[in-house]
C-alpha cells in the first residue's frame, strides 16, 4: 500500500491519521489478466490503483469491431471516473491485459473520504484530472502512416510493448495484426 500513500502524496498533504484512514478504507484486489474491472452496461462500482500489472480501456464500434482505446499501468487510478461519479452505466470496458494487483476503493468509502478528510477533494480532483489525461486517447492519428503510430506507441508505452498481446497493439493502432508483424519486422 506504500505505493498508493506516495502516489496520493504527489497531489497533497495527509498527516498519519489521514493516511491511516486511507489505508483503512482500501482492500486489495487481484484480477486476472482478461477479466474486467468494469464492463460496458454496467454502473463502475470501484476506484482502482493499479500496483502491478497493464489494464486496457476498450469499446466495441458500430460494426462490433473491438477498438483499444488507452493503457493504464503501474502507478497510476483506474476508473471510468465521469460514470462513476454520475452513477450511470458505462460505455466502455476496462480489462486487464495482464494478471493485475489493485488497490480498490469502494464507492462508499471513496465518498467517505472526502466527508471525513478535509482537503480530499482537492487532492482527490487532481489524481482524478490526471487519470482521466491518461485515459483520453492520446494515441495514434489515424491519418499517420501505420509505422509512424507504432513508432509513437513504443515511444508512449515503451514498457508495454513485451508485456501485452499484439492483438491490442494492433487494435489500438488501428492495423490488422499482420499489418503490425510487417511494421515489426521492418523496423528491426
Amino acid at each position: 500500500m506504500k505505493e498508493l500513500i506516495d502516489y496520493i502524496l504527489q497531489f497533497g498533504n495527509l498527516n498519519q491519521q489521514q493516511i491511516d484512514l486511507v489505508l483503512s478504507k482500501a482492500s486489495t484486489l487481484d484480477l486476472p489478466k482478461d477479466a474486467y474491472f468494469s464492463e460496458a452496461g454496467r454502473i463502475p462500482s470501484q476506484v482502482g490503483f493499479i500496483v502491478e500489472g497493464v489494464i486496457r480501456g476498450c469499446y466495441y464500434n458500430n460494426q462490433g469491431e473491438e477498438i483499444t482505446r488507452c493503457f493504464i499501468s503501474e502507478n497510476s487510478l483506474v476508473v471510468d471516473y465521469v460514470h462513476f461519479e454520475a452513477n450511470t452505466s458505462s460505455s466502455e470496458y476496462l480489462q486487464a491485459c495482464t494478471n493485475c494487483k489493485l488497490i480498490v476503493f469502494s464507492r462508499q468509502h471513496w465518498e467517505e473520504l472526502s466527508r471525513i478528510i478535509v482537503g480530499w477533494d482537492n487532492i482527490k480532483n487532481k489524481m482524478v484530472r490526471l487519470c482521466m489525461y491518461q485515459k483520453s486517447r492520446k494515441g495514434p492519428v489515424i491519418s499517420q502512416d501505420a509505422t509512424t503510430r507504432y513508432l509513437e506507441f513504443m515511444q508512449n508505452y515503451p514498457s508495454l510493448i513485451n508485456r501485452i498481446p499484439l492483438a491490442f497493439v494492433a487494435s489500438y493502432l488501428g492495423v490488422t495484426q499482420q499489418s503490425l508483424s510487417r511494421i515489426r519486422r521492418n523496423i528491426r
